[in-house]
């Protein structure tokens, strides 16, 4: 049984450049979230046609295989916003991050570009997650940095891969295949949602809950909690939770 829910905040800011997609066909699920990069709420427009190109190839494509449909749609994504830049003459100020979670049957795989991340958990653990496009991550790759200080550090925001910039070959990761066992969950997410919780955090509140909601809305009070004082960003969250029918 999979239980999702999602959330999407404007946290401290004036205009909300997250979005976030939950779509089911049958057995076939996809989940996604993009936080937009620009002024004049070109970064909206950027995320949400992510979100649409996504969401529209998940209802129209062949949903046989994961890692085939992720990369047909994310070049499909970078495809059309690089097309609405030139069509409204805003190159290079529409661009956002993106990360998606397709579940066929019982295999799933993900993508991503940028530092919206996804996390995977089995048996209420933390085992995986997305590695971010950003200059902290790479320092924290190096060994000069230590994963915990990433969501505070200086340049925490300048990113190395979004969707929205030319590139000559593919600048999204795309997973290996998973399995997706009883007991096995996923949190989809953009950086103001992870900079203001821990993965321990996310481990207990998971462990307490009883489906996806219950676990989203739990980790949603941390993070306002933590948040609280900061000019928090927009926040988006989407979490996935396959229970034993049992």
């Amino acid at each position: 049984m999979l239980t999702y829910h999602s959330i999407t905040n404007i946290g401290g800011r004036e205009t909300n450049e997250d979005c976030a997609l939950c779509v089911r066909r049958g057995e076939t699920y996809c989940f996604a979230v993009a936080d937009g990069l620009g002024g004049h709420a070109r970064g909206e427009d950027a995320s949400r046609k992510f979100i649409e190109v996504v969401g529209r190839e998940f209802e129209a494509g062949d949903l046989d295989e994961t890692q085939p449909f992720l990369t047909k749609a994310f070049n499909a994504a970078q495809t059309e916003i690089l097309e609405m830049q030139n069509a409204r003459g805003a190159k290079h100020e529409m661009k956002t991050t993106g990360v998606a979670l397709v579940v066929i049957g019982d295999k799933c795989a993900w993508a991503h570009c940028g530092d919206s991340r996804l996390y995977m958990f089995q048996k209420n653990k933390a085992r995986a997650r997305t590695l971010d496009h950003s200059v902290p991550q790479m320092l924290a790759l190096a060994g000069s940095l230590k994963e915990k200080n990433i969501a505070r550090h200086p340049d925490r925001n300048r990113l190395l891969r979004v969707l929205g910039v030319e590139w000559d070959s593919p600048r999204f990761d795309v997973s290996d295949v998973y399995d997706v066992p009883p007991a096995q969950a996923f949190l989809l997410c953009t950086d103001g949602f992870w900079e203001f919780i821990e993965p321990k955090t996310m481990e207990r509140c998971l462990k307490n809950s009883s489906g996806a909601e219950e676990w989203l809305s739990a980790m949603v009070s941390r993070v306002e909690r933590n948040g609280a004082g900061f000019d928090m960003d927009n926040y988006t969250a989407v979490a996935v939770v396959a229970r034993s029918n049992a």
